[in-house]
């Protein structure tokens, strides 16, 4: 496993983290606890020493299992976690007012369960789960930070920025009042590149890549005959027929690699390391086999130019959050 600096916090976590959304069991369903924990087990093992969670996955059951097995470490397992807008509302809506969505009671109240969820007395990394640019000037939410450092609750702090809009962030980064952010960054979904990644390189913010493969497009296992159980996150993401668009785009993308060493998943996580202002990645990963497949990227070296040329013709401007 290689390691990378989360901007200018001095933390040094693995290149492979942990996304921890699956595990929460609510919208990703086929999966349970016991290969949760076998899973997030296995990681640390092989190196992983970074876990994004969010007290909305299952309403802190993720929060819970990473708590479980991070106590079992013996060795620091750096963790993320996420406070959801108090409307439950993602993406933020334009023009929500911050008291509608972050005041600094419920920032507090939020940190709080968290700490308890994971049963430990300091958050390495503490996110808001989306991000307006018009509470920028707001002070709630800068009080909120300042005072869950002072109080030693939270270390760092960093925006879970919305769906696709990765400019949103732009004065936020500037401003040094974050950490990091975390961003939608995948073969598909390139924009992070143009305008956020150079302004977390300048501002030493560090960037925690989500959504790596694409909600799993990117693995190459879907096809478009998959079916998803009712109440799965993913049957929403690819509904309407979209997978008759995803699959042949995701096959001409594994046929163009096919000659890059590692699976198409290994080889598109590949290419979000490839950019050096990405900290880590951190797919879902619920099983061992994927643990084992993700945590090998590192001994598979960096894409060449030539390689990393390949998926820049790849990119595919969609959104289906919407």
């Amino acid at each position: 496993m290689n390691y990378r600096k989360l901007g200018r916090t001095g933390i040094e976590v693995s290149e492979i983290g942990y996304g921890a959304w699956g595990i929460g069991g609510k919208q990703w369903l086929g999966g349970d606890d016991i290969s949760s924990l076998v899973a997030l087990r296995r990681s640390i093992e092989l190196g992983m020493n970074f876990i994004d969670t969010a007290l909305a996955y299952n309403e802190g059951h993720s929060e819970s299992l990473v708590g479980q097995v991070v106590k079992e470490a013996g060795h620091k397992v750096y963790v993320a976690t996420k406070i959801p807008p108090k409307n439950r509302i993602w993406p933020a809506k334009v023009g929500a007012p911050i008291e509608e969505v972050f005041p600094y009671d419920y920032l507090i109240e939020s940190t709080e369960t968290s700490l308890r969820n994971l049963g430990v007395e300091q958050i390495d990394l503490q996110q808001l789960h989306v991000w307006n640019p018009i509470w920028f000037f707001h002070d709630d939410w800068r009080r909120a930070f300042e005072d869950l450092k002072k109080s030693g609750k939270v270390k760092h702090f960093g925006i879970s920025i919305n769906d696709h809009q990765p400019e949103s962030a732009l004065d936020l980064v500037a401003s040094g009042m974050i950490d990091t952010v975390q961003v939608i960054y995948n073969a598909f979904e390139q924009s992070p590149e143009r305008w956020l990644f150079p302004a977390c390189e300048e501002h030493g913010v560090g960037v925690l890549a989500r959504v790596p493969l694409d909600e799993g497009s990117l693995t190459g296992a879907l096809t478009v005959d998959t079916q998803f159980e009712e109440g799965d996150f993913r049957a929403w993401y690819f509904r309407d027929g979209r997978l008759n668009d995803v699959i042949p785009r995701v096959a001409d993308l594994d046929k163009a690699t096919s000659h890059i060493a590692g699976t198409l998943a290994q080889r598109c996580l590949r290419f979000c390391l490839a950019h050096p202002a990405v900290s880590t990645v951190i797919p879902g990963m619920r099983r061992n086999s994927t643990v084992e497949s993700n945590c090998a990227v590192s001994a598979l070296g960096p894409l060449s130019k030539d390689e990393l040329a390949i998926f820049r013709r790849h990119v595919w401007l969609k959104n289906y959050y919407r």
